[in-house]
């Protein structure tokens, strides 16, 4: 491959903050808000126009349960407050059993969720950001990190003014894409089994409808990728599954309005609709077969929102780099294995960020240079007078 070379140049650092994130998904978010509750000056870095990502830019309005299914809430917190602003309009409600004192048998019924309007989320998100003083970055792209002694000492980013750094003293990556690990040489694991899907909304000639679809054929170069998938690693990965999931969301209209020709689109999915793309591999990489297993450094909980019954421990050792110290992941990002799939979810990527954004603000009040020598008992402390549940005993 044919190369050339860029010249060096020096940049402009903007401003230094306690907590740097990437990424405004509802992880970056929950993070933000969790650092600045703690008194942490904040910046929030995001590449798109608006917070939320998947959940409120991509259509996946469906807010997943915060319960084991089988009667008990796991997760609480920032991420049970997401839930309830993103049905603040009224657009969904949480079940009545999950509101009122209705007993056990009645919650193993239907699970703690419920369908909210994406813009609705995004307004009352961005809302909040602004009132707890987080300083919002739309539009701009993180670009790589500079690095002294094992830790990150600037975040180099860029828009439409150009090019520039700034300087902050913790980084949550919540890039979804595990962007800041692989910048900073972290060991990242890179998944391609992503295919083409899409949630998005159209009107029936009567009401607003939501469509969802999951497939695999790729007509951008008309072959079937079957497990390999699209890949945001490679360089035409991106445009090629956005390009396949319009495709198929065009096929469907076309077929929907041969039934009914008053049918058309009014919100498409204005990002990707990746699902697991990178991830930290951590001190403790989660695994399915880790159900019900507590940690000695455990700061929350979480359930499986594929299927009722398994919880999970979440460890911090699971959330922080290794080779970087100051450098902390939240959403999707963070170190599972098997049980990556789970932790993509919303409530898990509210959970996780809150922890992040929570040991982040610690890390800088007590002046500590690693995460590795946070006061883990401390943390948990933390947490718990902020609501999330840890380490509550659920019944198998």
């Amino acid at each position: 491959m044919k190369r050339i070379r860029e010249d060096a140049r020096l940049l402009d650092v903007w401003k230094k903050y306690d907590v740097a994130i990437i990424g405004g998904g509802v992880a970056g978010v929950a993070a933000a808000i969790a650092a600045a509750r703690n008194n942490a000056t904040v910046c929030l870095i995001e590449k798109n126009c608006a917070p939320g990502g998947l959940a409120t830019l991509g259509n996946v309005n469906v807010y997943l349960p915060l319960c084991d299914g089988r009667g008990h809430q796991v997760i609480s917190g920032i991420a049970e407050e997401f839930m309830k602003i993103s049905i603040s309009d009224g657009y969904g409600k949480i079940p009545e059993c999950w509101t009122n004192s209705s007993q056990i048998e009645e919650r193993k019924k239907i699970r703690l969720q419920v369908e909210f309007n994406p813009w609705t989320f995004a307004l009352q998100l961005e809302k909040l950001l602004i009132q707890k003083r987080v300083e919002i970055m739309y539009d701009t792209k993180f670009c790589g990190v500079i690095k002294k002694n094992h830790s990150i000492t600037h975040l180099i980013i860029e828009n439409k003014s150009g090019r520039f750094a700034i300087e902050c003293l913790t980084v949550i990556d919540a890039s979804g894409d595990a962007d800041v690990c692989a910048a900073a040489g972290e060991n990242v694991e890179k998944a391609s089994k992503n295919v083409a899907c899409g949630w998005f909304f159209y009107f029936d000639g009567n009401q607003v409808k939501r469509c969802m679809f999951s497939q695999k054929y790729d007509p951008y170069n008309e072959k079937s990728y079957g497990v390999e998938g699209f890949s945001v690693h490679t360089r035409d990965g991106t445009t090629r599954q956005i390009l396949s999931s319009r495709e198929n969301i065009r096929k469907i209209i076309e077929n929907m309005r041969k039934i009914n020709p008053a049918i058309f689109p009014v919100s498409l999915p204005s990002i990707p609709s990746f699902r697991m793309t990178g991830r930290l591999k951590g001190l403790t990489e989660l695994e399915e077969s880790h159900e019900r297993i507590l940690f000695p450094d455990t700061v929350g909980m979480m359930s499986d929102w594929r299927k009722p019954g398994p919880v999970y421990y979440i460890p911090f050792s699971a959330l922080h780099g290794v080779k970087t110290f100051n450098l902390i992941t939240a959403g999707r990002c963070i170190s599972a294995n098997t049980a990556w799939d789970i932790v993509r979810a919303i409530p898990a990527c509210c959970l996780t960020g809150e922890i992040a954004g929570t040991a982040s603000a610690l890390l800088c009040k007590n002046k500590e240079k690693s995460f590795t020598s946070l006061n883990i008992k401390k943390l948990q402390q933390t947490l718990k007078k902020q609501g999330v549940m840890m380490d509550n005993f659920i019944p198998g």
